[in-house]
Parts: structure tokens; sequence; C-alpha cells
């Protein structure tokens, strides 16, 4: 099934969204890599505050590489999002209902999504000129000296994903393996 759904996430799209579905993201969004998750988290754990907000928010992970003349951002596609899940449950645990990315979750980022009722999108990796597309603008919100990997506030409209993992713990990689055994 395909779905429009906003961003910030709205608990009632999130509880509607299956594993398997087609979505369009459209609203604001923010980006975040190794790096910036590993200030995010230290920060976290001294007790201070972080530079992006969490409540209901999606984080993308993506590094772009640098805009053509015209454009609000080059090439943006996803990132591998394992290497995320380290830091991935305890942003959850804050109020981070939504991640794009590529890739496997482990099963404690699994537990965190159905603990808080949050969902783990994919974006087709390879594609990042096409999905860069769909980012009407952007701008570094923390971080500059990380380059590429700083924090990015992004404007999206119809940023095309499809649910990988769901609230209730679905999860279409696995649900997919299992369904060819059967064959």
């Amino acid at each position: 099934m395909t779905k429009d759904i906003s961003a910030p996430l709205v608990e009632e799209e999130v509880s509607e969204l299956k594993a398997g579905d087609y979505v369009y993201i459209t609203g604001t969004i923010y980006s975040a890599r190794d790096a910036a998750h590993q200030r995010m988290y230290d920060a976290m754990n001294k007790q201070e505050e972080i530079p992006m907000p969490l409540e209901n928010q999606v984080v993308y992970y993506m590094g772009p590489s640098p805009a053509r003349e015209g454009r609000p951002i080059g090439s943006a596609g996803p990132t591998t999002s394992s290497r995320m899940d380290k830091y991935a449950p305890l942003l959850m645990d804050h109020g981070l209902k939504g991640m794009i990315g590529k890739g496997k979750r482990s099963d404690s980022v699994k537990e965190a999504i159905m603990r808080n009722g949050c969902v783990y999108f994919a974006a087709v990796g390879g594609a990042g000129a096409l999905l860069s597309k769909a980012i009407k603008s952007s701008k570094v919100i923390a971080y500059d000296d990380l380059g590429a990997e700083a924090i990015r506030e992004m404007k999206v409209e119809k940023f095309p994903a499809i649910v990988v993992i769901d609230k209730e713990g679905h999860n279409l990689y696995e649900d997919v393996v299992k369904a060819y055994r059967k064959i």
C-alpha cells in the first residue's frame, strides 16, 4: 500500500504503517550520521541538550555531496543504518519516532522500535540523485565541523521510502526471507 505521511510523524499515521508499505514523506526531517550520533549520544549521557528536536521527529542517515548551483543539496542517498544501532535506542527512548536508512537493524533497535511505537524506513541505496529531488531546502543546524556528517534540517516533499520495521516489530526483510523459504 502507498501512503502519504507527514513529518514530524503523527501517532495515528505511524499506527497505520505496516512493514512493506510504500510512503511519501512531506515535512521536516533531519540528517545525521555516525559522528553526529556519537556527539548526541555523549551529550545525552551527560544530561546535556542536543541540537535537534527528537519528539516525533525523523532522522535520515545521510551525508550529502555538495549541492550544484540552484539546488539545496547534492546527491542524498542513505547510509548503512546498522552503524547507528548503538545510538538509536537512546534517541527513540527520548522521542525520536522514525529513522530512514538502508540495511538491517539489530535486535536492540527492533525492541526500541516496538517499545516506543517507532518506525524504520528504507530509502533506495544508489538513488541519491533522485532522492535529492524530494529535498526542497537544507540547512546545517549543528556540528558544521563534521562537513557532510553535520546535522541538517531539511524540508522534504513526497520523499519516497519503504516501511521496513513497523511499530509492531514486523520486519520486511525477515518476512521476505520467510516467504521465499516456503516456496
